[in-house]
């Protein structure tokens, strides 16, 4: 009897031991797991997250395409036959730090009750969508509801209160319907009334501005009280958006609403952009460009979007993705569309614009 007695105490103890260095191992990989974000997150205050490199990376995407709720038919590239997968499998490697991985479930905690709206074009909507398939992919079994008005697009995580909104605007201001026509107005934002309720605001704009013909919503242009047939296209650009910066200095509650400008979305229609002559769009581009420099430079028109920022007294977050998307020549839809169509202008997904989600994570976590 003493024998079985002790046996047994002596398996009880044998347990117990195996127990708590069970639970001080998960402790400490628990630790460690958190002091490397920590790590990270502190690294990221330190550095320009918007200037590196893209790398290969095999555990990317994020996301199977296929599982994204009501995927616009533009950006589903492998549905539509894209023969190549490796466009999906590269990462941006900031030169100064490294950064976290996007969290899903952590985005729907911290942002728990909040409304987050993209404002901007097609390029908002492709953003948008992006932030629904990697908030999808973390949560696959959470109640989730889409409402589409005339002006936006409403995917809300009901569990979590999480409002992911698009609202539609090409310009950022106003056109109205008057007894001449259709008039563009420089001065004008009456959208605004509905933008400074938000808790997060993603502005994107541009793409818009040179559309003529057909494709042109508008057919004058008011500026300061003056009526115009039209005017150069650079220089409205550059009053709208100082309507919209006095806008955000009159309007916007730094205290509510977090406000970012997103950097001007490039476009890859001439390889000479990129050193490739022989390249006569992005059609058949299957990698990134090396380095972290595009031999074109940026735009005319993202230095109009800095010298606007820069004259707003409220804080405003730059949202700096031109070069990090100008490298990405391989990851637009090309002819991998619904209707064959050539674009060379938006993204397919799973694709670029997680990273752009990314780096808003990091931005409105940091």
């Amino acid at each position: 009897m003493g024998f079985v007695t002790q046996r047994m105490c002596s398996i009880l103890v044998t347990f117990f031991l195996i127990f708590f260095s069970c639970l001080c191992v998960a402790n400490s990989e628990q630790y460690h797991s958190n002091n490397l974000k920590l790590r990270k997150q502190s690294q990221v205050t330190s550095c320009n997250v918007y200037e590196g490199t893209w790398v290969f990376d095999n555990s990317y995407p994020l996301y199977n395409s296929s599982n994204c709720p009501k995927l616009r038919k533009e950006f589903d590239c492998q549905k539509y036959g894209r023969p190549d997968s490796l466009y999906l499998k590269y990462r941006w490697q900031p030169k100064q730090c490294d950064i976290p991985r996007f969290d899903g479930p952590d985005f729907l905690r911290r942002f728990k009750g909040k409304n987050i709206m993209y404002v901007g074009d097609s390029i908002s909507y492709n953003q948008m969508q992006s932030l629904v398939c990697l908030l999808h992919a973390a949560v696959p079994d959470s109640n989730i509801t889409a409402v589409k008005g005339s002006l936006y697009y409403n995917t809300t995580f009901q569990d979590y209160g999480v409002s992911i909104i698009l609202f539609e605007s090409h310009y950022l201001v106003d056109i109205e319907v008057e007894a001449i026509g259709r008039v563009l107005k420089l001065d004008s934002m009456k959208n605004g009334n509905i933008w400074k309720d938000m808790d997060v605001l993603v502005f994107t704009n541009w793409l818009w501005w040179y559309r003529r013909g057909p494709k042109q919503p508008w057919d004058y242009i008011e500026d300061g009280g003056k009526v115009l047939k039209d005017m150069d296209r650079m220089d409205a650009f550059r009053k709208a958006l100082k309507t919209w910066g006095r806008w955000v200095d009159t309007y916007v509650d730094p205290g509510k609403t977090k406000v970012l400008f997103q950097g001007i979305n490039p476009t890859h229609y001439d390889g000479i952009d990129w050193n490739n002559p022989r390249a006569i769009n992005c059609t058949n581009e299957t990698t990134p460009l090396n380095g972290s420099t595009y031999p074109k430079g940026l735009p005319e028109a993202e230095y109009v979007v800095r010298d606007a920022l820069s004259t707003i007294k409220k804080p405003v977050h730059f949202f700096d993705i031109a070069t990090l998307s100008q490298l990405r020549k391989d990851a637009h839809p090309g002819h991998y569309n619904y209707d064959k169509g050539l674009d060379c202008t938006h993204w397919c997904l799973a694709g670029l614009p997680d990273t752009w989600n990314q780096l808003l994570y990091i931005a409105l976590t940091n």
